[in-house]
């Protein structure tokens, strides 16, 4: 159903993949919004519990935006583009459900900020990461400013941002950019299987763990914390932790029903 992205659901996992590998897999408005329609399809189907999201063949994840679009654009356009990217990247980091990028090539601009809006990054040892806005005269505009200050720190955030340079895998696993690196034949089998293992886990845990992680960093230490303990507290009024519970006591696995 769709023109840019392959979509594969084999419950309780889904894979996306960005399917423009002629250009690749560079993001125009079309390939924004068919992610935008995806990820809100993906975040109410009862079945899927996990999303790998990646990019078709082997150059690339995605390689950024593209470049005759960007051309285009007026201050006007721009910030708008700007805008409904945020809140396709919005859409992906809060979805709820846990979604793994799988880098296997060049993650560049705004392929770099969907990788940073997913809540894992595996990637292949001969991928590229980069925010290289600044080389085009603009700068990173679906959150990359913010996301990546986040995770390795402001100072190599502001150096990354305004040279432009690209780093490999090994220097962004060095720096938390990524969790974990593979050979280039095994990233997707590796990023199925933690798929698979976190769609294993009680959904509203899940859900719960990510929020106060997430939301904890937006806030003070207390808040966060307040949160955290609220959460928990909806953690054990559900059937999750009794069966969790039980099933631990019992030395058997957990079978969890999401409720």
């Amino acid at each position: 159903m769709y023109e840019n992205l392959l979509v594969e659901k084999t419950p309780p996992c889904a894979v996306v993949t960005v399917n423009r590998p002629k250009v690749l897999n560079a993001l125009n408005r079309k390939t924004v919004e068919e992610l935008d329609c995806a990820f809100f399809e993906l975040g109410r189907d009862p079945e899927v519990k996990a999303v790998v999201l990646t990019g078709a063949g082997e150059k690339s994840f995605i390689a950024g935006a593209d470049i005759n679009e960007l051309a285009t654009y007026d201050a006007t356009g721009g910030a708008a583009f700007a805008k409904h990217g945020q809140a396709v990247l919005d859409r992906i980091e809060n979805l709820g459900k846990p979604v793994i990028a799988a880098i296997g090539g060049y993650a560049l601009g705004g392929g770099c900020e969907i990788a940073m809006a997913c809540h894992i990054r595996i990637a292949s040892r001969k991928a590229k990461l980069g925010q290289p806005e600044i080389n085009l005269g603009v700068i990173p505009g679906f959150g990359g400013t913010q996301r990546l200050a986040r995770l390795v720190g402001e100072g190599r955030a502001m150096e990354l941002v305004l040279t432009g340079d690209s780093i490999d895998a090994e220097e962004a696993y060095r720096l938390g950019l990524i969790n974990r690196l593979t050979a280039p034949e095994e990233l997707m089998s590796v990023a199925r299987d933690l798929a698979k293992k976190l769609a294993g886990k009680g959904a509203l845990a899940v859900r719960y763990a990510m929020e106060a992680l997430h939301r904890g960093l937006q806030g003070t230490l207390a808040e966060g914390l307040n949160r955290e303990a609220n959460l928990f507290g909806l953690c054990c009024a559900t059937q999750d932790k009794l069966e969790g519970t039980r099933a631990f006591l019992e030395k058997r696995p957990a079978k969890f029903s999401d409720r």
